[in-house]
This record gives structure tokens, sequence and C-alpha cells, in this order.
């Protein structure tokens, strides 16, 4: 596989404006935990390799658990989300499926037992966010740097 284009190469006024969302997102109020929560779950659904690469990376760096980190694919089998948590999960999943979920009821009131009418405004711009950079990465084939591998001792 192999990158197609650059997008702050191929059109800088793009990338500033979706540049512009991701400043809003992070002074949004959202905790990082919250705001981590959402782009890496995103970019699961989304398969977007990039974007999982880093923001696995930048959970990892800002003290989130190995174990918080490695069963987000399959988070509602895990008992290690608080319900805080599985209400935003449940959210995510809904809004980035949105045209096989329809964001259902059910979803959106188990969030609103967590979350004022402001922070589910910006986690639904976050998560609207981090599915526009996902389609960006995976649409122009963006690849993610590799590690060193690690050598058995």
């Amino acid at each position: 596989m192999h990158p197609r284009l650059d997008l702050q190469k191929a059109s800088p006024a793009a990338f500033k404006a979706v540049y512009a969302l991701e400043l809003f997102v992070q002074k949004s109020g959202l905790s990082r935990a919250e705001i981590h929560l959402i782009k890496l779950r995103a970019s699961i659904i989304n398969g977007c390799a990039y974007c999982v690469d880093m923001h696995v990376k930048e959970s990892r760096h800002d003290g989130l658990s190995e174990q918080w980190i490695n069963l987000m694919s399959v988070w509602r089998e895990s008992p290690i989300y608080t319900p805080r948590e599985r209400a935003l999960l449940g959210w995510v999943d809904a809004v980035t499926n949105i045209a096989g979920t329809g964001a259902p009821d059910a979803e959106f009131q188990a969030l609103r037992e967590h979350f004022s009418e402001t922070e589910i405004s910006n986690i639904t711009v976050a998560i609207g966010t981090i599915n526009v950079w996902n389609r960006l990465a995976v649409g122009f084939r963006s690849q993610h740097p590799l590690d060193q591998p690690a050598v058995a001792a």
C-alpha cells in the first residue's frame, strides 16, 4: 500500500479547516482519557491503522493502562470501563456507524445519564472530527511509522 497524497501539501486550506476542529476538541473541556477513548474507538471501527497507531501511543504516553487500551475493540465484553466510559463508547459506536444505527435513543439516553448537554455536544463534535481524520487517512492511504522491532533476549 502506498500513500496517495498528503492533504497538508495538496490542500493547506482543507487541512487548516480540519485542524481547527481538532483544536476545538482539544480545548473543549473533555478529559484526555475521554478524547483518547473517542479517537481510539472510532479509529478501530473505521479500520484506520495510521490513527490507531497514533492514538494507542498517545494513550500510553498519557498514562492509560495497556489493558484499557488493548480491550477497546471488545469493550462490551470487558468490565474495565466505567459506566461513564461505557456510555461514551456506546455513543462513539452509534455515531461512527450512524448509517446502520441511526444514533439510537437508548445510546443517547445512556450518555445523558453521565454528561451535560454541552459535553454531549462537544463529544459528538469530537466523534465527527476523528471520523473526518480517519476518512482522510484511510482514503489517502496514510502510512503509520514502523517502530523498531523488539529483540528477544
